[in-house]
């Protein structure tokens, strides 16, 4: 059994408002995220986390049918947002997904095939290859204009942005979220949290769009994703 944890606590600092009830195309943003995990067929739960006050609104989103059976309140980090979801758990759930609720155009194609490396591996995240020049950079604070100037280079060929979802086995995630909290540490996600155990976490390479909705451009260009693909279906 498969269940989808989707992280929607986060208080969108950047936006200004709560970004995942901003429509996109007519249709609030979470509800894209949440339809392309009803819609995959390896997902058999769905756990809803987000900001208390939001809660209401969650529930009205919800269709008459539908595979989400709990929404729950997170916290003030990701990792406590992710770990109140955790709690949700039914014991027939054998595998763990997590998913930000602000990559509303996720596909449950990617879903499934994430899912396919996790049950051969035990531990798989979604990524997407970088393709751009990366360079270091640092604040030269001599003189009376301080600024940002290139130290070097960095190699792109291993580097990827990691993405979500992220699936893992169950047992794996809970032993790095409570070695994770031995330690002391936030992580900013999943694969993070394992990679504390040494646990291999294999990448499924992503070349379709699933950016993180951040900042008010975002929308725009995902409103054009989203359109087309319904106008291609």
């Amino acid at each position: 059994m498969l269940s989808v944890i989707i992280v929607a606590a986060g208080s969108s600092e950047r936006m200004g408002f709560d970004k995942v009830f901003a429509p996109i195309a007519g249709r609030p943003m979470i509800s894209y995220t949440i339809d392309a995990f009803e819609r995959a067929a390896c997902v058999d739960d769905i756990i809803l986390v987000g900001r208390s006050d939001s809660l209401p609104e969650f529930r009205k989103l919800l269709p008459p049918k539908t595979k989400v059976s709990n929404i729950v309140p997170g916290g003030a980090e990701r990792s406590d947002s992710v770990r109140a979801g955790l709690s949700q758990l039914v014991p027939q759930a054998r595998f763990v997904a997590v998913h930000d609720a602000a990559r509303p155009m996720i596909a449950p194609e990617k879903i499934e095939l994430v899912f396919e490396a996790c049950r051969a591996h035990g531990a798989a995240a979604l990524a997407e290859p970088i393709t751009d020049t990366l360079k270091r950079g640092e604040f030269n604070s001599e003189g009376a204009n301080p600024h940002l100037v290139v130290t070097g280079s960095v190699d792109r060929k291993q580097l990827y942005a990691m993405q979500t979802p992220q699936i893992f086995k169950r047992d794996v995630l809970d032993q790095a979220y409570e070695k994770a909290l031995e330690k002391r540490l936030s992580v900013t996600d999943e694969v993070s949290a394992v990679e504390l155990l040494g646990h291999e976490v294999v990448i499924v390479p992503n070349h379709d769009f699933n950016f993180k909705i951040t900042y008010p451009r975002d929308f725009l260009l995902a409103e054009f994703v989203l359109r087309q693909r319904a106008a291609n279906k």
